[in-house]
């Protein structure tokens, strides 16, 4: 597997391991590659995937993915916030949807949910205006969901967005918060640190520096891998398709990083997915 630290028991060891992906865009692969990318990601090692929704749409493919996968695939249901703001009608549509399969008993978390740090600094970097007011009102629009049917909340929220993120968490008592693919401060990190926020590590940490600091100092017991596909990466990875297998790669550099073995490290990764998403 590409990116993999060269040691042969390492190598081993991850062969043997489990992992969860703790976010992936499933719907985002073509339809008709999802059932193979998932089977074969299930043959890999992988025991399930958390599959994150960009809109309403996004949502109800995965809720069908998650229905001839169950157990297997734990779908997230919100709204990604690198695009434009939808209608107050379209809002209210997912909100009810998202309500409906809660009194279903269905299982799910909220997500992909944030602010929208790309688009905004994209947009001030060109001189024009940004508006983020809107997409803090949807934030703790779903905090407060989040909070109130007592669900784990995937967040978007990267370097001082993340510390927006957090004063809305703490404002309405959401305490079961995973920040993907995390990028911030020491201060920040702090902060997180001592609220119990669950941080992703995607493949990246094996060539990015500012992912491995973070890595550093994050409890190993708030930590998940991820892999954001179909994202693609650089370094070892540049040109290979990614895959819900790749969450292996970045568990061994945490696992280098950590000084500890690949098959502890995995073991621990995976404990810390299944106790948050409930798994």
């Amino acid at each position: 597997m590409a990116g993999l630290i060269d040691d042969e028991k390492t190598s081993e060891s991850i062969a043997s391991a489990s992992y969860i992906d703790a976010h992936l865009h499933v719907d985002l692969y073509a339809a008709g590659e999802r059932d193979e990318l998932l089977k074969k990601a299930f043959e890999e090692g992988v025991v399930s995937v958390v599959a994150v929704s960009m809109h309403l749409q996004s949502s109800k493919v995965n809720r069908e993915l998650a229905l001839r996968y169950p157990g297997q695939l734990h779908p997230a249901y919100g709204f990604h916030p690198e695009q434009p703001i939808p209608s107050e009608a379209e809002l209210e549509e997912l909100f009810a949807w998202i309500s409906l399969r809660h009194e279903a008993g269905e299982p799910f978390a909220i997500g992909e949910v944030g602010l929208p740090y790309y688009i905004r600094t994209d947009a001030e970097a060109a001189g024009a205006f940004f508006d983020e007011k809107p997409y803090l009102a949807l934030l703790e629009q779903f905090a407060v969901l989040a909070a109130s049917l007592d669900r784990p909340i995937v967040l978007h929220a990267v370097y001082e967005d993340a510390d927006k993120t957090c004063d809305i968490l703490a404002e309405h008592g959401v305490q079961k918060a995973h920040f993907h693919w995390f990028k911030g401060n020491e201060e920040t990190v702090q902060r997180m640190i001592a609220c119990g926020y669950m941080v992703s590590v995607t493949p990246d940490v094996a060539y990015e520096e500012e992912i491995r600091r973070i890595v550093e100092q994050y409890p190993l017991e708030l930590l998940m891998v991820e892999t954001d596909g179909p994202w693609p990466f650089e370094g070892p990875f540049a040109g290979e398709p990614t895959r819900p297998a790749m969450a292996a790669d970045a568990a061994a550099h945490i696992a280098q990083i950590k000084q500890l073995t690949a098959e502890q490290t995995a073991n621990i990764l995976l404990a810390n997915t299944r106790r948050f998403y409930g798994l």
